[in-house]
């Protein structure tokens, strides 16, 4: 699956306040329909992804039958490798590396410490040598950075910050400042950026939020406006979220647009489990539930 991007003049601005749920449902449907065309064949490599994006997203807006089922499984089973051991790519530092060529990053630490969670195999870890890492990447500001040294950046943030409520670590964290720099990454729009003096982004609504609603702190910001700034980013003629109004749609933004508005508590969406980006009963079946709080789901 694969978004088929069109120009940017036209993508129309959206003045509605509402979610457009059913033009959504139906841009995700689209998505892997356009098989001869070159995009889909230049975006091969993010087709997991997208499988993954469009799938939590449909879930979300309580719509998971909307993809035919088996068609996804049989696409993620054929991208396994039986070669490949999460645990192999964990460097003596307790970072992990993203592949065999050993590129290091906290975000490939999180999926490592995810997955390890989702399957039961957390206990093969070295817990203390993955925390000690974490906790060199935390920077005076509160966040964290992609390796130690690295300026804090929302996204690491998000990764490290779940990774060490897997881990049932947050201790590490100083809550306080990291909330207040979190709170500071939103803009007079209400749009979120991911470091200072940046453009806001549509995908900071999860990355941001996510984080804030970990540590308990969602309230902390202007949620309405950041809702209408999501809302403002739908495409209301073909459906989508753009990164920001007037932008090519795509399914990444649309996916954490619509994680966001489920933070903020949009009436009609699936409560989403901001640890693992995933539907919150989908975690709670599972036993993995982490201590977090969104804002009341309105009616």
């Amino acid at each position: 699956m694969a978004a088929t991007p069109s120009s940017s003049s036209d993508v129309k601005v959206a003045d509605t306040k509402t979610l457009l749920v059913d033009l959504h449902v139906s841009y995700i449907q689209k998505l892997g329909e356009n098989k001869d065309e070159l995009m889909y064949h230049l975006t091969t490599h993010l087709r997991l992804n997208a499988v993954y994006w469009g799938f939590t997203a449909l879930s979300i807006m309580g719509r998971p039958d909307a993809l035919d089922r088996d068609e996804m499984v049989e696409f993620v089973m054929s991208c396994w490798d039986d070669e490949a051991v999460i645990m192999s790519l964990q460097q003596p530092s307790g970072v992990f590396a993203g592949d065999c060529w050993g590129e290091i990053d906290t975000r490939f630490l999180y999926c490592a410490v995810n997955a390890l969670s989702l399957l039961g195999r957390l206990d093969e870890l070295d817990r203390e040598k993955t925390v000690g890492y974490l906790k060199r990447c935390r920077n005076f500001d509160g966040g964290f950075g992609s390796v130690v040294g690295a300026e804090s950046h929302a996204g690491q943030v998000f990764v490290c910050v779940a990774a060490l409520a897997i881990l049932d670590r947050l201790d590490v964290i100083d809550v306080d400042t990291l909330g207040w720099w979190l709170c500071e990454r939103q803009l007079p729009n209400g749009g979120l950026n991911g470091r200072p003096e940046k453009l806001e982004d549509v995908c900071y609504s999860f990355w941001v939020l996510s984080a804030l609603s970990i540590l308990g702190k969602v309230p902390w910001i202007d949620a309405g406006k950041l809702e209408s700034f999501i809302l403002s980013a739908q495409d209301p003629e073909g459906g989508g979220i753009a990164d920001r109004p007037g932008d090519m749609v795509d399914v990444f933004h649309t996916h954490f647009g619509i994680a966001g508005l489920s933070i903020l508590g949009y009436p009609g969406l699936v409560d989403l489990d901001p640890v693992y980006c995933m539907p919150a009963n989908v975690v709670e079946k599972k036993g993995l539930r982490k201590g977090w709080k969104a804002l009341e789901r309105r009616s």
